[in-house]
Parts: structure tokens; C-alpha cells; sequence
């Protein structure tokens, strides 16, 4: 079967290359790939590589297909049926005309949405929603209309669904955008008010009649925000990121008794945890709001052609690191 990866470290490293096709055991998957889409982590991944490979790596961490084939102890899916999933860090990505996947992370696919409206969107949805439900404790059914949250690189990938999962649940949302375009984006998801990241976050947030914020959510580079953010958190608020913290320090969050946490969106198949079913659980509900309207796609640019071009292209429209929403190749 057809596949593409990487050899090293360096986006010229892309190649096409043969693959056996392999086979469903446990509670695995073998799924058809009709949609994949990219994201910042296939970029990060690729150059974290050290060295020159012998096998390709292949990414990828989103993907949408049909079942081909089922292993013996799958409980949930049949042969035949639509799926989405974002994968397992740990196993080889969705860049692959078939690809192996653990059932408990998957989901079935929307029935009224396209391919590349659906495929866009796991990867993120799983990401904005742990760090929304688990890291802060958000109770979507819970009266949140007092509740402010701050999210810093609104119109990203992330940001974008974390807007609506946050408008949903009730609370007042502050997004950062840095274009009339971008302002225009995160409003028509739910954004209450849009402050401008290239700007100073604490006298914009402090204009709109706000001294602080109780959750902030961190999806861009965190250090050039850092003083602002340890100045909007509310004390016993809490902080929760995707990045990195480099040259910031969490202490500084300690006076005001701030919660801290890490959001990596691969841990619970990492590691294997029995909660590697919420993710499955995440996505039924993503599949029921995108066909009921409820949740807006992201996708805002779609290649047609599953092929090394239509990979390499989206891949450079990712790593420019300007992207508006998500890039969607489809076969």
C-alpha cells in the first residue's frame, strides 16, 4: 500500500514509499483513509528527528475512513462503518492509504458532514476539550455566565473550537486575534470581546472593564505573554497550556495560588490509560454537534488528492505558521 513519511528532521525529507498493509488484532481498527488533516504537531514531530531514519516516520494525526477490518475484541465498531479519529503518538500516523487505530479513540463519523468539514476537527476537539473538562474543571451543564476565560491565540486550530466548547458552556470569552479577519472569525464562533496579542493584553483586557480573568488558556508561545498573564489570572484561578515554557516561571504564578496544568492530547493512549475511552466519547458528541449545527467545522483551506504534492502543500501552509483554522487534504 501506498504511504508517505519522513527520513529526517527537514521538510525535503518527504518521500512516497511501499508499505504492507497490515492487519486488525485486540480491539484495533484497520481503517481505509478517505481525509487526514495537519496540524503543528506533525511539524514538531518531524523536526524533533535526530539523525537520518531507515523506515519513513509517518505522520499524521488526524484521520477519517472506513473500517475494513476488526480485531477480536472490538466492541463498538463494525466493518463498513464512517470513523474519525487524532491517533496514537505512539504508532504510525494517518499519512497511509490504511492505518491501524485502537477503537477506544475513535469515533463514528458524522452522517450530514463532508469528509473534510469532519476530518478537521478530532485532533483539536480532544485537545480544547480535556483542557476545558479535565485541566479546568469546567462543568458544561453548570451555570457559567460569571465565569470569564481568556484564550490566547483564538483563531488557531485549537482556539477555534475551544471558543465555541467555552460559548457553549456559558462562560464570557475573551479570545486574542490580530487581524480584522481573524476579530471576525473568533466573533462569529462566540467570542464575547477580541483583544489584539500584539498588543498590551493587560491594558486592553483592563478597558473592557475586567481587572482579572479566572482561567486563561495558553496555545501560542507563552514566554512573550507571561507577565501578563501572571497579572489577568485571578488568584486561585487556574492556567492551562499546549506549549512550552521556556523561559517563564511557573513560581511566578505562586503568590496567587494559580493552578497550573499541561495539556498533551496523546497521553492517555500513550500510556494506556483506561480513560482512553473519553476521547471516543469526546468525538461521538463532536460527530452529533457538527451534524446538528451545534459545533462549526474549522477547515478553512482543502487539498483534493491524497498524494505526497497535496501533503507537502499543506504541510508548508501549516509550518508558515499564519493558518486561520485548519488544512484538510482528502482522497
Amino acid at each position: 500500500m501506498k504511504a508517505f513519511g519522513v527520513t529526517d528532521n527537514k521538510f525535503t525529507s518527504f518521500v512516497e514509499f511501499d508499505k504492507s498493509k497490515e492487519t486488525a488484532t485486540g480491539r484495533d481498527l484497520l481503517v481505509k483513509i478517505e481525509g487526514v488533516s495537519i496540524n503543528p504537531v506533525d511539524i514538531a514531530t518531524r523536526k524533533n528527528i535526530a539523525g537520518e531514519l531507515q523506515t519513513p516516520k509517518i505522520l499524521g494525526y488526524d484521520g477519517y475512513g472506513i473500517v475494513e477490518e476488526i480485531g477480536s475484541a472490538v466492541k463498538n465498531f463494525q466493518v463498513g462503518d464512517k470513523v474519525f479519529f487524532a491517533g496514537d503518538y505512539t504508532r504510525e500516523g494517518s499519512y497511509q492509504e490504511y492505518e491501524l487505530i485502537d477503537e477506544r479513540i475513535v469515533a463514528h463519523a458524522p452522517e450530514k458532514t463532508s469528509i473534510e468539514k469532519s476530518v478537521a476537527m478530532p485532533l483539536v476537539t480532544l485537545t480544547a476539550s480535556e483542557l476545558l473538562y479535565e485541566k479546568l474543571h469546567i462543568d458544561p451543564a453548570a451555570d457559567n455566565h460569571e465565569r470569564t476565560i481568556l484564550i490566547i491565540n483564538g483563531a488557531g486550530g485549537v482556539g477555534s473550537i475551544a471558543i465555541q466548547l467555552a460559548h457553549l458552556a456559558g462562560l464570557r470569552v475573551i479570545a486574542t486575534a490580530s487581524s480584522d479577519e481573524k476579530v471576525k472569525w473568533v466573533k462569529d464562533l462566540g467570542a464575547d470581546l477580541v483583544v489584539n496579542h500584539h498588543h498590551d493584553l493587560i491594558k486592553q483586557v483592563h478597558d473592557l472593564g475586567i481587572t482579572n480573568v479566572d482561567d486563561i488558556i495558553g496555545l501560542s508561545d507563552n514566554d512573550p505573554h507571561w507577565q501578563e498573564i501572571v497579572e489577568l489570572i485571578k488568584p486561585f484561578g487556574t492556567f492551562a497550556t499546549i506549549t512550552n515554557l521556556r523561559e517563564s516561571s511557573i513560581m511566578d504564578l505562586k503568590q496567587k495560588s494559580v493552578n497550573f496544568a499541561w495539556e498533551w492530547m496523546f497521553t492517555k493512549a500513550k500510556f494506556n490509560l483506561d480513560s482512553m475511552s473519553t476521547q471516543g466519547a469526546y468525538l461521538e458528541k463532536l460527530a452529533a454537534g457538527l451534524d446538528q449545527g451545534t459545533i462549526k467545522s474549522t477547515v478553512t483551506k482543502v487539498f483534493n488528492g491524497f498524494n505526497l504534492e497535496n501533503i507537502k502543500k499543506a504541510t508548508e501552509l501549516v509550518e508558515g505558521g499564519h493558518m486561520m483554522g485548519k488544512v484538510v487534504v482528502k482522497a
